[in-house]
Order: C-alpha cells, then sequence, then structure tokens
C-alpha cells in the first residue's frame, strides 16, 4: 500500500511539473511572438518604495500598494491593466499585456503570481503563507485564490500549492 501511495503522488507531481511547464512555454513563446508588435513602452509599478504607486503610459496602466513589509509589484504593456497589492510581508506580482487584466494580491506571508498575456484575465491570490499561479492568454481565464482554482476559456492555467489544486484549458 505505501508503495502505491507514492507512485500516486509521483504522477501527480510529474502531471503538474508537466502543466507548469507547458504553461510557461505558452507565455514565453507568446511573449517572444507579441515583442516585435509592441508600441509603447510597457509602464511599471513598485511598492515599496512607493506607498501607492499607479502610472499610465498611453493606454497601459498598473498600480501597486504594499503595507508592512510587503512587496507589490506590476507591469503592463499594449493596452494591458496591471494590479498587485501585498500586505503584511506578502510578494504580489501582476503581469498583462494586450488587452490582457491581472489582478494579484496577499495577506500574510504568502506569493502570487497573475500574469495576462493579449487579453486574458487572471486573478491571483494568496494568504498566510500560500502560493498561488494564475496564468492566461487571448480569450482565457484563471484564478487561484484560497477557497480553489478556476480555468475558462483557452489558455489558461491555476494553480494553488497549499490545496495542490491546479487547472489548465487548452485551445
Amino acid at each position: 500500500m505505501p508503495t502505491r501511495f507514492l507512485s500516486s503522488i509521483s504522477r501527480k507531481t510529474i502531471r503538474l511539473a508537466s502543466m507548469v511547464t507547458i504553461s510557461v512555454g505558452l507565455v514565453v513563446g507568446g511573449a517572444a511572438l507579441g515583442s516585435g508588435v509592441a508600441s509603447a513602452a510597457p509602464v511599471t509599478c513598485s511598492s515599496p518604495p512607493s506607498a501607492n504607486d499607479i502610472r499610465v503610459n498611453g493606454v497601459a496602466s498598473c498600480g501597486a500598494q504594499a503595507t508592512g513589509v510587503g512587496v507589490a509589484n506590476a507591469t503592463a504593456s499594449e493596452s494591458g491593466t496591471a494590479v498587485s497589492v501585498a500586505d503584511a510581508g506578502g510578494q504580489s506580482t501582476a503581469y498583462a499585456t494586450g488587452f490582457g487584466t491581472a489582478l494579484s494580491s496577499v495577506i500574510g506571508q504568502g506569493t502570487a503570481y497573475a500574469i495576462s498575456i493579449g487579453g486574458g484575465i487572471t486573478q491571483s491570490q494568496a494568504v498566510d503563507g500560500n502560493t498561488t499561479v494564475a496564468i492566461a492568454g487571448f480569450g482565457g481565464g484563471a484564478t487561484a485564490v484560497a477557497a480553489g482554482v478556476n480555468c475558462e476559456g483557452v489558455n489558461s492555467f491555476a494553480f494553488n500549492a497549499r490545496t495542490g489544486m491546479a487547472c489548465i484549458a487548452g485551445s
């Protein structure tokens, strides 16, 4: 029985690693393909050093706010919107391009990543030391929060490290 249990965990780990690798490959590939189309420089927001950093460059916009020793970073380009909030020591990162919307937030010592490429919509929220990841491309939506994960449309991936829940939706 213990050998069967370990092999079950190993299979789940391999499947999760494969999903993450494929999703990161899609994001990197999409970023590489879209890199020649950008007409405006990206806009980047960081907190700290600013308590509440909001920036707009053309049609791209970002916002970052951190309290305590939290760190929030948001980057947007090509009409993307990225918002990142961190509270009480967490690290939050949001990245959006091409009409994408990325929302990332952390309460406690967690880490959250929201990445929207070319029109995707993502929400990633980590609580109390958890790590969450949400990635979506055009036509996709991904959510990774304490209650679970959800992938809609095409080109989306979400993962919650605390629960081990993950989803992926392809084309």
